[in-house]
Order: C-alpha cells, then sequence, then structure tokens
C-alpha cells in the first residue's frame, strides 16, 4: 500500500487513513473482476466529497495522466462519475455519484448474458457441423442436442432473471447518500384487556 503524498497542486495529501479506505474499496471493486483503480479513484472523489481535478486524482493515487483519463471515462459511461466544468478556472473537475451499485449491476449483466448467450451459440453452430458431417451416431446427435437445449433453456433462464430481477440495495444506497435508512415501523403490543368475571 502506498503511504500519503503530498500534491504539488497544492491539493490535500491523501492521509494514512484515506489511502486505507480507497486500498479498501479498490480490493473489493478488483474482486468483483473490475480494475481495482476504478474502485480507488471513485472511492477517493466520495470520501473527500467534493470535486477534484485529473491532475489531483493523478498525484493523490499516484496514476497516469493516462490512467486516470482512462478510468474516469469509464466510470462517467457507468453512470457513477460526473464531469463537472469549474467556473473558477474553465477545467474540467470530477464528482463521485453515490449509485456504486449501477455499474456493477450494468457490468454483471453484459458479462453473464455475453457470455451464457455465446455458449449457446458455439452449440448450435457444433450441432450443425456434427449433422452436416454425416458421420456421427445417432446417440451423440441426441445428446449434443440435449446440451444445446440444455444451453438455450440457461440462457433464457438467465436473460429472465437480468430482467426482472432487482438486487435490493436501496439500504446500502440510502447510506451512502446520507439519508437514514427507512426503518419498519413495530406496532406496538396492545395492552392486555383485564378479564372481569360475571356478578
Amino acid at each position: 500500500m502506498k503511504g500519503p503524498r503530498a500534491a504539488s497542486n497544492g491539493s490535500a495529501p491523501i492521509s494514512e487513513w484515506e489511502a486505507l479506505v480507497v486500498e479498501s474499496v479498490g480490493t473489493v471493486i478488483e474482486f468483483w473482476r473490475f480494475k481495482r483503480n476504478q474502485g480507488r479513484v471513485w472511492a477517493l472523489l466520495y470520501l473527500r466529497g467534493r470535486e477534484m481535478t485529473a491532475l489531483e486524482l493523478q498525484e493523490a493515487l499516484e496514476l497516469s495522466k493516462g490512467a486516470v483519463s482512462m478510468v474516469t471515462r469509464e466510470l462517467e459511461q457507468w453512470g457513477v462519475v460526473s464531469r463537472v466544468r469549474s467556473r473558477e478556472d474553465a477545467s474540467w473537475h470530477f464528482r463521485a455519484e453515490t449509485d456504486l451499485m449501477r455499474m456493477v449491476g450494468r457490468v454483471i449483466e453484459e458479462r453473464e448474458s455475453k457470455l451464457v448467450h455465446g455458449v449457446k451459440a458455439d452449440l448450435e453452430r457444433a450441432e450443425r457441423l456434427a449433422r452436416a458431417s454425416g458421420d456421427v451416431p445417432p446417440d451423440v446427435l441426441t445428446r449434443l442436442h440435449r446440451m444445446k437445449t440444455l444451453a438455450t433453456l440457461i440462457d433464457r433462464a438467465v436473460r429472465g432473471f437480468l430482467h426482472t430481477a432487482r438486487l435490493d440495495v436501496g439500504g446500502a444506497v440510502s447510506v451512502l447518500s446520507g439519508a437514514s435508512p427507512a426503518r419498519r415501523q413495530r406496532r406496538a403490543p396492545e395492552p392486555a384487556r383485564s378479564r372481569v368475571s360475571p356478578g
């Protein structure tokens, strides 16, 4: 882990505790098969709570100019970082959006959908080639057809899940945006009624 570093452009240096947070988020993002620096850039922007220039990000995170440009462009495309024009010096600044799960969900959807659809297409082509060859035993063709059918069903299931399922992260999003997660109101127990014996 890289230690605190003072920026030459007058911006606040990244402290040791900030570095711990930034690297931790980078580790989680990398585990989800994203680029580590995507998590680091977003984490610093969110943690600082203010707009930062590409140069500030470059120096605080010890990244190259090209790396910052590429990462911020990707984060913009996924809607978790916004680019705004500064009124003071007319330069571009970046700020973090709180909906980080938007990026995670969108990319996972693209990955899973493409993977399963690609497998199905390969099996369909394999079946066509096997039947066209004329020398594949009927029982093998039957098993191949079953495999293709299974892939088709999985493809439909994944597409249906990705279009209808919703990950309930409302509480997490509320925390990042500063709002208190809604709490379920529990009904107060009714007082016990005293039984009156008939006189």
